[in-house]
């Protein structure tokens, strides 16, 4: 072979180098782009539709309040009120209304039904107002009394020793009598059990969804999806795969309350039992 003919022959593979180089990073490109789209997408209806249900369950509980509210002459009436509305949303664990202190004299100083289920479909009716249980020194009574406006509470673990004890948050309304003063703070309570069993059945309501996922180029992908509190814990998560966020740019960010997208590498390590 004379000095041309490998001239010409190592120009051919510098050419075929560069253009495989360029075709590898066209298509690693679009495999991010591609997964990009494909997850924000995912994450968007996601979120959407678990913002659906979670301003689903608030009109629910607003049916229940309002018709506490209709009866603030009788405890029995309360009752009643709260019994008669709790079938309209049967994911919520229970609903309360916790009164001023005597505010039914009869009643002594606490008086705070709770109808609630346990293991059935069935609600059941329990007295939960005592000195033990001083409602009326909870943030969430606190607040409810100070800012006149509904609310969810801060996630809590409630202990009883009863399977009544777990991770829950709570959807908290003032209610008024016709003097302005407050009546009573209500509350519908859900778990994070049951946030963690929607979240995961949304997720695979749209994990092979057709048209989110018709540009796969030829990879399987999987995902799952997380709650996170704005300290960076991890409130809802499939079992193993709790993800704490530690960067401190995402943690301004989300207690900014902003929206976006963010790539981030994710070890094995930081998936927590």
């Amino acid at each position: 072979m004379n000095r041309q003919s490998i001239y010409v022959l190592l120009v051919v593979i510098a050419v075929v180098i560069v253009i495989a180089g360029v075709s590898f990073w066209a298509f690693s490109y679009a495999m991010s782009a591609e997964s990009n789209v494909r997850y924000v997408g995912l994450q968007n209806i996601i979120s959407e539709k678990m913002s659906k249900t979670i301003k689903g369950m608030e009109t629910n509980a607003k049916n229940v309040f309002d018709e506490v509210g209709k009866h603030l002459d009788s405890p029995d009436a309360v009752i009643a009120a709260l019994q008669s509305k709790t079938s309209l949303a049967p994911d919520v664990r229970g609903y309360f209304a916790a009164f001023e202190p005597e505010y039914f004299k009869e009643k002594g100083k606490w008086f705070e039904p709770y109808v609630h289920h346990t293991d059935s479909s069935e609600f059941e009716l329990s007295m939960v107002g005592s000195a033990r249980h001083d409602y009326t020194t909870s943030d969430w009574y606190v607040r409810a009394k100070k800012s006149k406006e509904s609310f969810w509470s801060d996630p809590y673990y409630y202990y009883d020793g009863t399977d009544m004890s777990g991770h829950y948050c709570t959807f908290v309304e003032p209610l008024f009598d016709t003097d302005g003063k407050l009546a009573c703070v209500c509350g519908a309570d859900i778990t994070f059990d049951w946030l963690t069993k929607e979240l995961q059945r949304i997720d695979g309501q749209y994990r092979d969804h057709e048209s989110l996922n018709k540009y796969r180029l030829m990879r399987e992908l999987d995902f799952f999806s997380v709650v996170v509190n704005q300290d960076g814990s991890c409130l809802i998560h499939p079992e193993n795969k709790k993800l704490p966020i530690k960067d401190a740019g995402m943690l301004q960010d989300m207690q900014q309350k902003k929206c976006g997208t963010v790539d981030m590498t994710v070890a094995q390590a930081y998936l927590q039992k």
